[in-house]
């Protein structure tokens, strides 16, 4: 097959979200050969709560209808992140809160706390501010998931205060502490060394 071939096979949505490159990971659009993986790894209660977005139980009709919907939103971007090329999670930014992106990651279970969380979103960051010239980013995360909100600290968000998100596994609003990281201050630290963007 030709690469013109294959470029016409390819969805115009995947087509145009870049490939992101970092020291161990590869970002890039979910396909939809990606379900059954996406599936096993997001139907986990604890990724569920933690996020605004995700069902549980979550089945492999869920993982085709999020890649289907993936990169669908013309001002934001969805990957799925791959160590080795095997799906390990999944990150992004969306303007559905407003004018200024919003920062969303979540990683199966068996990948936390090795670092994948952290040099995803700098991936993602750098992209927003590189490559789309965004002025700021924002993101929230539940009061109760230190962890997660270390990942934004790590990567320069600053604190801004405290609100409500609506949690879809658990059918209510919870509160969260929201971030905001702004083009000077990313430039000031972007101590963490580049991200190579492939396409």
């Amino acid at each position: 097959m030709t690469c013109l071939e294959t470029l016409r096979q390819t969805p115009l949505a995947e087509r145009c979200i870049p490939v992101l490159e970092t020291k161990r990971l590869i970002l890039r659009a979910p396909r939809l050969g990606d379900a059954k993986a996406v599936a096993a790894l997001a139907n986990d209660r604890r990724i569920a709560e933690n996020t605004a977005r995700i069902p549980h139980p979550y089945r492999h009709v869920d993982a085709e209808s999020w890649i289907a919907g993936a990169n669908a939103e013309p001002e934001g971007e969805t990957y799925l992140i791959t160590l080795g090329g095997v799906a390990i999670g999944g990150c992004g930014f969306d303007m559905r809160d407003g004018p200024t992106p919003e920062i969303g990651y979540w990683l199966g279970a068996r990948h936390w706390g090795k670092g994948y969380a952290t040099e995803s979103v700098r991936a993602l960051i750098d992209h927003a501010f590189e490559n789309l010239e965004h002025k700021a980013l924002q993101s929230s995360v539940r009061v109760t998931n230190p962890i997660s909100r270390r990942v934004l600290e790590k990567c320069g968000f600053q604190w801004i205060g405290v609100g409500l998100c609506r949690i879809r596994a658990l059918g209510s609003s919870v509160p969260v502490d929201r971030f905001r990281l702004e083009r000077g201050i990313w430039s000031a630290l972007k101590s963490w060394g580049p991200v190579k963007r492939v396409a």
